[in-house]
């Protein structure tokens, strides 16, 4: 994939936008790709969605999001995974490889989170021959520690690498978003591992902007506007082997509140300024 068409526009970042908004805008913008969200997808019709896509030249880069895999009793962890199925069917219609997973937090009233950390091996275990059938790999995203009691009690890449670890990375997969990982201490050396095991999936980018919002799901900002360095971890996600597309993945109301056709001009300028160049 050359370094031009590297581009992908997920989209949460222009959330008031329909998916058809949103694909129309890609065209306008010329960026190559898309990572629609489930909701987007829904709202539009499965078949009409994949459609609309393909009819204007787009790739699917990943589909958001399944998951939600911690729940302790039986019909919680029977409806996750009919979800997820669903989600693995959605991916294979739209034309993506690849299923965004948020593991999920602690179950209501449950405070133990290792044994609910281990229920997410366990529903992998049973959803991989499904998704592994329908072409489809599950790429497990840890999220930043402050959503490890609510969204994702896996918060570093080493947490996802070693839950990975028994399935073949054509199965199962890691991703890298800037927003959840920049902290971390070990994020090089895990990005290095992700590479060497062929479980380095997707990278998506945004910024993490102060002071952290009300809402901290809306503290993600534009590449440039917040603290993190995108040229060191872009380097290292490069020389880790990774050349698929980047996404541009942000909840900010300010940016929701804007134009979608100017904040994709600001999103391609700062892309070219702060990613690209050491992608």
């Amino acid at each position: 994939m050359t370094a031009p068409s590297r581009l992908s526009l997920n989209s949460a970042t222009t959330k008031r936008w329909s998916l058809r908004e949103a694909v129309d805008g890609c065209v306008r913008a010329g960026i190559p790709a898309i990572g629609p969200w489930r909701d987007r997808v829904e709202e539009a019709g499965l078949a009409q969605a994949a459609a609309m896509i393909r009819s204007a030249g787009l790739e699917v880069s990943s589909l958001c999001r399944g998951g939600f895999l911690t729940s302790a009793d039986e019909e919680g962890q029977a409806e996750a995974l009919a979800d997820n199925r669903r989600a693995v069917l959605e991916a294979e219609t739209l034309g993506t490889r690849d299923l965004y997973l948020v593991v999920g937090g602690l179950p209501k009233g449950e405070k133990d989170i290792v044994t609910a950390r281990a229920r997410v091996a366990d529903r992998l275990g049973d959803l991989v021959p499904f998704a592994r059938d329908h072409g489809v790999r599950l790429l497990l995203e840890p999220l930043h520690p402050m959503y490890a009691a609510d969204r994702a009690l896996v918060s570093t890449l080493g947490q996802a690498l070693d839950i990975a670890a028994p399935f073949d990375p054509a199965e199962v997969s890691i991703a890298v978003d800037t927003f959840h990982v920049w902290w971390d201490p070990e994020l090089k050396a895990q990005i290095a591992r992700a590479g060497r095991e062929n479980r380095l999936a997707s990278y998506q980018v945004c910024d993490f902007n102060l002071p952290i919002a009300a809402d901290a799901l809306l503290s993600r900002g534009m590449m440039g506007d917040g603290v993190i360095d995108f040229p060191t971890i872009t380097s290292w996600v490069r020389d880790a082997g990774y050349e698929g597309y980047i996404e541009v993945e942000i909840f900010n109301q300010e940016i929701w509140d804007a134009d979608g056709d100017k904040i994709l001009a600001v999103m391609k300028e700062r892309f070219e300024e702060l990613v690209l160049p050491y992608a």
